[in-house]
């Protein structure tokens, strides 16, 4: 399980390195970050909406293939939820949280019709799923930030200069 299963692991310090290792250009958009993460994958990244994911149980689910990677999310009218459900999604690839172990039960939530043992093995930890949706959540959180920083940039510049 690698780091993931290290006593010193933490979400925030995982997804505050992530988050420094992209080295982010200061303006930022959502379009500009997922061009730089499908660099660092190596893959093209595609986004569409998935109606059964309405639930309100799992808002966004990513899955990765040899030459892509998807991301579903939930139907939302709200861009910043659309955003955020993304972003949680981005977090996850840049952690590589596809190298991790992911436990039956949750493998069973997310693909109801297959055994969750067939899907992936199960995990030692139990507060592991908690750790890695945390960490992904911050890293969308930072990515959020610097997102809505970029927008606000010029803004601040305008009202500044007339």
């Amino acid at each position: 399980m690698g780091h993931f299963a290290d006593s010193e692991y933490s979400p925030s310090r995982s997804a505050a390195e992530g988050f420094r290792a992209l080295n982010l250009p200061s303006r930022l958009s959502l379009d500009r970050l997922i061009s730089i993460i499908e660099k660092v994958r190596g893959r093209r990244i595609e986004i569409d909406v998935c109606e059964s994911l309405n639930s309100g149980t799992v808002c966004g689910l990513w899955l990765s293939t040899n030459t892509r990677e998807i991301i579903l999310h939930a139907p939302t009218p709200s861009a910043l939820h659309r955003q955020q459900f993304i972003l949680h999604e981005l977090g996850h690839m840049v952690l590589r949280h596809d190298e991790a172990v992911v436990s039956a039960n949750y493998a069973e939530t997310l693909f109801p019709n297959l055994s969750g043992e067939k899907v992936s093995r199960i995990l030692g930890r139990s507060d592991f799923l908690d750790h890695i949706e945390a960490a992904a959540e911050t890293l969308a959180d930072l990515f959020a930030a610097a997102i809505r920083d970029s927008s606000i940039e010029p803004r601040s510049f305008e009202r500044i200069l007339g």
